[in-house]
């Protein structure tokens, strides 16, 4: 009777059944290459602990899966569009949650196919690579004095196009016009540059220099804006 109880009921006598104790192995195993997992992506890193925690538990769910699926190509097929759907019922998230993502369900799939050495070896190999490119800062752009992102208000009946062009190419290697924005109920403009600055310390004879040609209103210089990068 408790033999039945881990049988399927549309088993057939071509059908393998797992054992219990290799189930039970399997899933064992993931759930530590999940820990490691999270451990690796939880250095140097921001976080919450809802996504480590699932990021945690997403090996052994994959892997049980695929233990379930078993050879079925039908059933395969099924899964990888089930899991395709998760993507679209998620807020979007960054470059690097994805990847970890990715890396979790990588493992949990070599799991539930009964290679768990070579899942271990992934995950300590990828983890640890990881977590080097983090403490490294890899990829990240050098930060420059320079580079500044400029915003200027401006009345909405004076034309932007090109009454600050003297003073920006006396100032600057580079300047491009990236955003402008009606504020005040329409009654003015907010206009974003950003820029190459020729020399940092001249920063406030620039502002001096606007200021005199957008009639003293509002302007700010800050370190150049960039979009964190989402998939």
């Amino acid at each position: 009777m408790f033999a039945n109880l881990f049988q399927g009921l549309f088993d057939t006598d071509m059908t393998s059944v797992i054992a219990i104790s290799d189930f039970l192995l399997c899933v064992g195993s993931a759930l530590v290459v999940g820990l490691i997992l999270a451990a690796f992506y939880m250095y140097q890193t921001r976080y919450t602990k809802s996504f480590v925690a699932t990021l945690a538990l997403l090996p052994a769910v994959v892997c049980v899966v695929i233990m379930m699926v078993n050879g079925n190509i039908g059933t395969g097929v099924a899964v990888a569009g089930a899991f395709s759907l998760v993507r679209f019922r998620s807020a979007p998230g960054s470059a690097k949650e994805i990847g970890a993502i990715f890396l979790a369900m990588g493992t949990g799939l070599i799991i539930g196919m009964g290679y768990i050495g070579y899942a271990f070896v992934c995950a300590l190999l990828l983890g640890f690579v990881s977590a080097l490119y983090n403490h490294f800062d890899f990829g990240a752009k050098t930060k420059s004095a320079r580079y500044k992102t400029l915003h200027i208000t401006i009345p909405e009946d004076l034309d932007y196009t090109d009454v600050f062009e003297t003073v920006l190419n006396e100032y600057t290697d580079s300047h491009e016009l990236t955003m402008v924005k009606t504020t005040n109920m329409g009654s003015l403009f907010r206009l974003t540059y950003n820029l190459t600055l020729k020399t940092a310390s001249k920063e406030k004879e620039l502002i001096d220099k606007l200021r005199c040609r957008n009639g003293n209103l509002e302007i700010s210089i800050s370190a150049q804006e960039t979009m964190i990068g989402e998939l």
